[in-house]
């Protein structure tokens, strides 16, 4: 079999994965969030938190309970990485430095992962299991209960309530989170990622050279980081290290276990709106762009010519051998379209076009399907745009499930889109303007351009993936990039909560001949187009000089 065949069927088996669990699993979150019924477990966390879960937020008290909760969370792992040495299961590894462990903290609150240390060199098990891990759940569940507010925001009408943050965040803990991670864990495991806590040991000393290893409860990181969109690893070399990743069906398990939530939920949304056929709508435009990008990355990796690509099968340098260009250029496609940033190989070495389309898939918001909740509301965001561009187009007011999308609505929308490149755009130009930040690049030209601008996009958009070649642990990047990651997971969240109260405090509006349907291939055409202009070109010129001048110079 030749590796791309290999490539394409591995593709058409993921497809047809997550076509079946598509529906069961998004009916079952519509349950989770529309239930009124509280599990004897979570009672008992709401008596301890000290919360009323039937008590209904407007979206300022929402928004409060979600910054609330991820303050405290910085906060927390903070203290827990720069008390390590004196923490048991340390490992006799030292407090982590004050910048990094800022840097870290917000890193993995908000969904990020950005990590600017070699996990098996610098974090103790305690850190690992009960600082980042936890986060790993939390993080995806407060993602997932402001995608719910907001589609709450279409589904209610005349009031200005959107649920209980609290009471969003402990179902889609324990209901959602907490049993597929064990599901997924129990699987890796099985199939050979280690589970243990073990301490360093030392492997190869009778054969004239030596490395040091430690064990780590890496299963059930490793399964919660790929479902909930985190993409932290155990080890430096993260989901292409085999004691995370050691054979090809773990690898295509794992790309499913990154994919299957935000595919799912857009049925949650369209069970939640009381119209599957808009679900639908969103998914196809979810899945016609990540399609488009496996396509794309695939070509430019299997085309590269040269006789030693020949021979390779593609350009395999930075990939595992175990995976080959196929499987790798799928996993650096849902990496990059949903906020995960866990690598199988290293995108750094990948052509100059093909870590380009890795670097727009960041950029165009990461909606395709997206992280675990931003996702969805980044989609549903894009959708409301895309609405109010076809009102201007045929002179209508323009509706969104039944909804009018007025100066205020397109106003939030419009600050959502924009805070992310900004962001990108004015720290890259910042860190290339200044003497020291320049020499953290080890490359040169337009690919050491690049990787000041991956990494900046990589943050803001709270993916976590890199180019390697960077050395992001200085004072500057730890500091930049983790404000990037704040301002770009948290300022998004203000504009769709408080867009989401806007909706909610609608009347409905009736459909009529001239509504345009959103629930029509047309519509989802249209949005595609939406997301390609007004996020792609944004970036276009940043594009130019970096991957698309390495890509055409090569």
């Amino acid at each position: 079999m030749g590796p791309v065949l290999a490539g394409v069927l591995q593709l058409l088996a993921l497809t047809g994965a997550l076509a079946l669990v598509h529906k069961p699993l998004g009916n079952h979150m519509a349950r989770v969030y529309s239930s009124d019924e509280h599990w004897r477990v979570e009672r008992w966390i709401y008596r301890g938190i000290g919360i009323d879960p039937g008590t209904q937020m407007r979206w300022p008290a929402y928004l409060r309970g979600v910054l609330a909760f991820s303050v405290a969370g910085v906060l927390f792992l903070y203290l827990v990485q720069r008390t390590q040495d004196v923490l048991p299961l340390s490992l006799g590894f030292r407090a982590v430095d004050p910048d990094q462990a800022f840097n870290t903290a917000v890193s993995f609150v908000t969904n990020t992962n950005w990590q600017s240390y070699s996990g098996e060199q610098a974090m103790g098990h305690l850190v690992q299991t009960a600082g980042l891990a936890v986060q790993n759940f939390a993080s995806a569940a407060v993602g997932m209960a402001v995608a719910v507010a907001l589609v709450r925001g279409f589904a209610r009408s005349r009031t200005g309530e959107l649920g209980n943050f609290w009471a969003d965040l402990v179902r889609g803990t324990v209901r959602v989170l907490v049993p597929l991670a064990t599901l997924g864990a129990v699987v890796l495991a099985a199939c050979g990622v280690i589970q243990n806590f073990s301490g360093i040991h030392e492997v190869g000393r009778f054969t004239g050279g030596s490395q040091q290893w430690n064990g780590g409860a890496v299963a059930s990181q490793e399964a919660i980081k790929l479902l909930g969109t985190n993409g932290g690893g155990y080890f430096n070399a993260n989901s292409a290290h085999p004691f995370e990743n050691p054979t090809p069906f773990t690898n295509l398990f794992e790309i499913f276990l990154i994919l299957v939530i935000p595919f799912s939920i857009t049925r949650t949304f369209g069970v939640m709106v009381g119209s599957v056929r808009q679900g639908y709508a969103i998914l196809a435009t979810m899945a016609t762009i990540w399609v488009a990008f496996v396509a794309l990355m695939m070509w430019t990796e299997f085309a590269h010519r040269g006789p030693a690509f020949e021979i390779a099968g593609g350009a395999m340098e930075g990939k595992e051998v175990r995976f080959g260009v196929g499987a790798s250029s799928i996993f650096a496609v849902s990496t990059t379209l949903t906020s995960t940033g866990a690598v199988d190989s290293f995108h750094s070495s990948f052509t100059g076009l093909g870590g380009g389309i890795a670097m727009l898939g960041m950029m165009l918001g990461e909606i395709a399907p997206g992280g675990v909740g931003s996702g969805l509301y980044g989609m549903l965001v894009m959708a409301v745009t895309a609405v109010f561009v076809a009102g201007l187009m045929v002179g209508r007011t323009p509706e969104y499930l039944g909804k009018k999308i007025g100066t205020r609505e397109i106003k939030l929308a419009a600050c959502h889109l924009l805070v992310t490149p900004a962001l990108v755009l004015i720290l890259t130009a910042c860190a290339l303007a200044l003497p020291t930040p320049v020499n953290s690049t080890t490359g040169s030209g337009a690919h050491g351009f690049s990787e000041i601008l991956y990494a900046y996009t990589s943050g803001a958009n709270n993916n976590g993936s890199a180019f390697a070649g960077l050395d992001a642990d200085t004072r500057w990047f730890n500091t930049t990039i983790g404000l990037a990651m704040l301002l770009g997971r948290f300022l998004p969240m203000v504009f769709v909560l408080a867009l989401a109260g806007s909706l909610a405090g609608q009347r409905p509006v009736p459909v009529t001949t001239g509504t345009l349907r959103t629930d029509k291939p047309l519509f989802s055409g249209l949005l595609v187009g939406a997301i390609l202009i007004l996020a792609g070109l944004t970036y276009f010129p940043a594009l130019a000089l970096g991957p698309l001048a390495e890509g055409l110079a090569a």
